[in-house]
């Protein structure tokens, strides 16, 4: 498996279109009660959108979507929604993987799993197994996941592997292989959906150098036409990675 560089250390090749993109889904609930709907209407309403980003994603050419599912900070919401957010990613893994695999997406999950059932756990190993070789798009989600949470287990599996590196010292190029997204490039474009402007503990070493992009429109609105509006606004930033506009210039 490759290792990507971190964007502190290399400056990555850019393209017009984000090669990865990252999404918090955000503004289920709002949409559904602003429709005098039941929270759960919303999550559910909101994986018609994944489908469509999905889609969206792969006709403009990026190779990695990944989307935030479930933070750790999730567990904390009633546990009647909590419960059924459960139920729900579990029918969409039983439901789409065959659709993801004809289409040539390849699934990971990351977060920690400790918390999910052996239900569950057994289905997130099958979905990854049966799509490991597809090329077309890296769809990640990130479930019980959190950004502290990431470089904490990176440096406890690196102490396990390397017991001395406590001693030695580490640095970047040591840590990174034990992250959660060890084999995708750094996200281009990060977009929060929904109208809060807040990281909320997603990705935070990934996301160092990342472009962000935040809109009101809910989750379950956003669609194909929002995703280029986006795009656009990314194609618009000048990323410089710490050096200088005249230096880009002189590169261009």
């Amino acid at each position: 498996m490759s290792i990507f560089q971190s964007s502190t250390q290399a400056v990555p090749d850019q393209q017009d279109i984000p090669q990865h993109v990252a999404i918090i889904m955000d503004g289920n609930g709002r949409w559904a009660k602003k429709r005098f709907l039941p929270r759960v209407a919303g999550h559910q309403r909101g994986v018609e959108s994944v489908r469509s980003i999905i889609k969206a994603c792969v006709k403009r050419g990026v190779k990695y979507l990944t989307l935030f599912a479930f933070s750790s900070e999730n567990w904390r919401r009633p546990q009647d929604e909590v419960s059924w957010l459960m139920q729900l990613f579990m029918k969409a893994l039983e439901r789409e993987v065959g659709k993801l695999h004809e289409n040539g997406i390849r699934l990971k999950i990351i977060g920690d799993r400790s918390r999910f059932d052996a239900q569950l756990n057994a289905l997130i190993d099958a979905a990854e197994a049966r799509t490991s070789a597809n090329t077309v798009l890296t769809l990640t989600i990130a479930a019980n996941y959190g950004g502290r949470w990431d470089i904490v287990q990176a440096m406890n599996h690196l102490l396990k592997a390397q017991p001395q590196a406590c001693s030695a010292g580490v640095d970047e190029s040591a840590l990174a292989p034990y992250l959660s997204m060890a084999y995708a490039p750094e996200p281009d474009l990060f977009i929060r959906t929904g109208g809060e402007q807040r990281i909320s503990n997603f990705l935070l070493w990934q996301l160092a150098y990342t472009e962000l992009y935040f809109t009101d429109t809910p989750w379950p609105d956003f669609d194909s036409r929002a995703l280029d509006r986006a795009i656009h606004s990314y194609q618009k930033r000048e990323r410089r990675f710490g050096r200088t506009s005249e230096q880009l210039q002189d590169n261009a």
